[in-house]
């Protein structure tokens, strides 16, 4: 199959990048390396520095005609959105919409969209929420996936694109830049390491659901060939359907990393939602798939990776 990864010198899609090439895939990288880092990209795939937004992306489409598109790259930082709406949309929105129309222009048969959970259904005060949950976006990046997601129904229903929407939880793993698209792991192993204490905002009771990037990896290779029933895109939950506060999230590293120092708190602050976990059933139904690494293993992997202590490629399941 010939794929072509958008946002491929990032956390979690240079992980795509490497798991197809070792199904034996042919893959093609594309990222404009703003945020992505060029030591990511795995060898045996062509790379195309070019942003989404460029011209120039036709050149890409022409050269590749991929069969199946991952698109990862995007503008990643809510606070970033928040700052600068105008910039997100442009990123996240007319890039996007250039991927799309490029890939049916050059005869694309399916977009692999990477979407989010958490920011787009904002509060989850029960439960988990499934993909039939009330989309409340609070974030100008938020509402840039979602209408991405909008827009793939668009196409699909105009031109027949396959298309698939996997909803992130937090994700967290090696390749996590806790300078850039950080997630609160990245963030406190980054702040132990440096023997600097780990800020908590709140009482620490906020809720997430975290999976570790293998899992998420595994979902991209199951989308990328699982049947799409017409009408409206395949939308997929990838998540581990647990929470796990902040507190709680801080006592499991600590097991790991023995930190010197321990977290200081802060205000809260505005727009952080207190609690989000999303339903996976739909993924397990559809997909076949499921969350296998927990939490405390997940954690030992990230640590060793940070600390030096595994190789600094790939990841292991």
């Amino acid at each position: 199959m010939r794929i072509l990864i958008t946002g491929g010198a990032g956390f979690i899609a240079s992980h795509v990048a490497e798991a197809c090439l070792l199904q034996g895939h042919d893959v093609a990288v594309l990222d404009d390396l703003s945020t992505g880092s060029a030591a990511h990209l795995p060898p045996g795939a062509r790379f195309y520095q070019v942003d989404v937004r460029d011209g120039k992306l036709d050149d890409v489409f022409a050269a590749e005609r991929p069969e199946v598109v991952s698109h990862h790259a995007a503008q990643v930082s809510v606070r970033h959105s928040v700052e600068e709406p105008i910039h997100d949309a442009a990123v996240n929105v007319l890039g996007s919409l250039n991927v799309l129309e490029t890939a049916r222009r050059h005869g694309a048969r399916r977009v692999v969209f990477a979407s989010t959970g958490g920011a787009i259904y904002g509060e989850v005060e029960a439960g988990a929420a499934d993909e039939h949950h009330r989309c409340r976006p609070r974030s100008p990046y938020a509402v840039a996936k979602l209408a991405v997601e909008h827009y793939l129904a668009g196409y699909r229903s105009t031109w027949g694109l396959e298309t698939v929407v996997l909803r992130y939880a937090n994700v967290y793993g090696p390749r996590q830049d806790p300078h850039g698209e950080a997630g609160v792991i990245a963030i406190f192993i980054q702040r132990i390491r440096a023997g600097l204490a780990p800020t908590i905002y709140g009482d620490g009771e906020q809720v997430r659901d975290f999976v570790y990037v293998a899992d998420v990896v595994r979902a991209n290779l199951l989308a990328h060939a699982v049947a799409v029933p017409a009408g409206d895109p395949l939308v997929l939950n990838i998540a581990t359907g647990q929470g796990t506060t902040v507190t709680a999230l801080w006592r499991a590293l600590s097991e790991i990393a023995h930190p010197t120092v321990e977290p200081h708190h802060e205000p809260p602050r505005a727009g952080d939602l207190l609690r989000s976990v999303l339903d996976p059933a739909r993924a397990g139904r559809v997909l076949g798939w499921q969350a296998h690494v927990s939490l405390e293993r997940g954690l030992q992997q990230t640590w060793a990776w940070f600390d030096g202590g595994v190789a600094r490629a790939g990841v292991v399941a």
